[in-house]
């Protein structure tokens, strides 16, 4: 019976009902903030209401006539962008409901986004049209799973319908077409990464940085050019420059450090008879080794200069190996059991022009076999096709271009840095759809035709669903109807009905055909280079319909409590100092 005097009564309120419990001890939980919960169709639109916001701030940017936004930075000027994925990623709402939605859409965005490139617009607009059909037949009473089942079936329909019309990427006019079109019909833009795609190859790297000038510029980088210079200045043949010119050099490659100039003397001698220039890469070079080249050349003996071997660990090794291919060298390595004081005049390659910095090192025009080269090439596509790590991946497509062709730096111009950086977004969207349009997926109609006819291709899937599930087939629809929405919003962005447009080129009854915002009218899209990249609008269309199919299916949305403002207590805590005013007597 011990303790029974001091049982507790616990009343606890749940949504106006009381709970009331004996000899529970109440525990005080001070950092848990707690959760709230919305069922149904409220949550359902607490959700949309999010979404709304969210895919109207994005929608204004879409198409040739769509508009910038600016957004507020907590560091540095305000940004003022056309990127669909960096207007999105700015939003975020002070009501949890409303937010959940908003983020939900924002992951679409950024998964169109790091799988395509470009689309994120479009990704948007379509998941949120593809939800608000969705909640309203959930609202009606259909069974939210079969219509998750018709909105799968309509998006493998859609995607074979775009794989039938799609068109191969077979010259650069395309090339720059695409470009332009990304970039907001700027072609500039597009010449420039025509022209960066044709000097270095579709597969060749091409990279974007903010430049110093007023206009865009191009630098390509032909050849072999690693972040690794001079190990002495003392080598620099141009002292004014800072920089060794060698034409026509010998090339000695080893990945490890050399301490004992015995090691190099068989070698250097043989170079000394052929009257050659020799360049050394290697890991290091130790002790007198260093000492003794730099006399060597300072008193007119032989012309040479040592290299730090660029990378570390693997990747050193994987590069010297690619610089060996290129220069048709033999790597000294301890793994192929070669050694320095064996080497001959053919174990070393050459180039026809080599230039040394203090900080890089660019070998032009290797005297490796172009079958050994070709088949070097081969391997590194087989290793990105292989990882799944995309900072492996950038590595061996950087180390690919320096093989194959080379390497484009574009250098974004402009008056101010908000100019910059809005041309900046514009480059790298345009970058990502050409290297969609390139890949095997090739291009179909843009401005938001080739979505239309797939919509219309639909009919009959739907129609023979319907008559077995009205449920699935109402899913159908719903993907129907969404596929219209990007036509009409690039159509009312410019100030025209976009019902009206969707009619008519509909019943022009040819998938080719469609509205050209810029011009105001009707034209064959392919003829006027109004594309699209056929693994931009698939992306962007299985994204939008996977996640907008599963908050279709939501009945419960859970998130945290707003915490308040004031913890408790903390309001009359401190009323004791009051007592502090009798400390007026001290003035006496």
């Amino acid at each position: 019976m011990l303790g029974l005097g001091r049982l507790n009564t616990i009343s606890l309120k749940v949504n106006n009902y009381s709970l009331v419990g004996r000899g529970i001890q109440p525990t005080k939980r001070f950092a848990s903030k707690g959760k709230l919960l919305q069922f149904g169709a409220p949550a359902r639109v607490s959700m949309m209401r999010g979404v709304d916001r969210i895919a109207d701030a994005v929608q204004v940017t879409l198409g040739p006539k769509g508009r910038n936004v600016a957004i507020e930075s907590v560091y540095g000027p305000p940004k003022i962008t056309k990127d669909g994925v960096t207007v999105a990623k700015a939003v975020e709402f002070e009501d949890s409901f409303e937010n959940m939605g908003a983020q939900l859409i924002k992951g679409v965005a950024n998964k169109t986004n790091d799988e395509a490139g470009d689309g994120t617009t479009t990704a948007t607009i379509l998941a949120r049209a593809i939800f608000t059909e969705g909640s309203k037949a959930v609202a009606a009473g259909m069974n939210p799973m079969d219509l998750k089942r018709g909105i799968d079936q309509a998006v493998e329909h859609v995607i074979k319908f775009l794989r039938s019309i799609h068109k191969p990427v077979d010259d650069f006019t395309e090339i720059f077409q695409v470009a332009t079109i990304s970039a907001n019909s700027d072609q500039s833009i597009g010449k420039l990464l025509a022209d960066a795609m044709e000097k270095v190859g579709k597969e060749g790297v091409i990279t974007v940085t903010e430049g110093k000038s007023l206009e865009n510029e191009l630098e390509v980088i032909e050849g072999m050019k690693f972040d690794s210079g001079a190990l002495s200045r003392y080598f620099f043949t141009d002292l004014k420059n800072q920089q060794t010119q060698y034409e026509d050099p010998l090339i000695l490659l080893t990945d490890k450090k050399i301490s004992n100039i015995h090691e190099l003397i068989p070698i250097l001698e043989k170079v000394a008879k052929e009257r050659r220039k020799l360049v050394i890469i290697a890991e290091n070079l130790e002790g007198d080794v260093l000492s003794t080249l730099i006399i060597n050349k300072a008193r007119g003996g032989l012309e040479v200069c040592a290299v730090k071997a660029p990378e570390f660990g693997e990747r050193r090794v994987a590069t010297l190996q690619d610089i060996a291919v290129l220069t048709g060298a033999t790597l000294v390595s301890e793994e192929t059991g070669t050694k320095l004081e064996d080497l001959e005049i053919s174990d070393l390659g050459t180039a026809k022009k080599v230039t040394i910095t203090t900080s890089d090192t660019l070998i032009l025009d290797g005297a490796g076999g172009s079958e050994a080269i070709k088949e070097r090439c081969d391997m590194i596509r087989d290793a990105i096709g292989k990882t799944t790590s995309e900072y492996e991946q950038d590595k061996l497509k950087t180390r690919l271009a320096k093989l194959s062709g080379g390497v484009a730096v574009i250098k974004v111009g402009g008056a101010s840095e908000v100019e910059v950086q809005e041309r900046k977004d514009r480059i790298i969207d345009a970058l990502s759809a050409t290297r969609a349009a390139v890949s095997s997926e090739g291009i179909v109609p843009g401005g938001g035709s080739a979505l239309l006819f797939a919509s219309a291709d639909l009919e009959s899937l739907k129609k023979e669903v319907k008559s077995k599930n009205f449920d699935q087939g109402q899913g159908i629809q719903i993907i129907q109807d969404a596929l219209k929405i990007p036509c009409k919003t690039i159509a009312k962005n410019a100030g025209v009905e976009g019902a009206v447009v969707v009619d008519k080129i509909l019943a022009s009854g040819n998938y080719r055909m469609g509205y050209n915002a810029q011009t105001e009218k009707y034209v064959d899209m392919f003829e006027e280079g109004i594309i699209d990249p056929t693994k931009v609008v698939r992306t962007a269309l299985i994204d939008a319909a996977s996640v907008a199919s599963l908050m279709t299916t939501t009945e419960c949305v859970i998130v945290d409590a707003p915490s308040k403002k004031d913890a408790p207590g903390m309001g009359g805590g401190m009323g004791g100092m009051g007592g502090m005013g009798g400390m007026g007597g001290m003035g006496g």
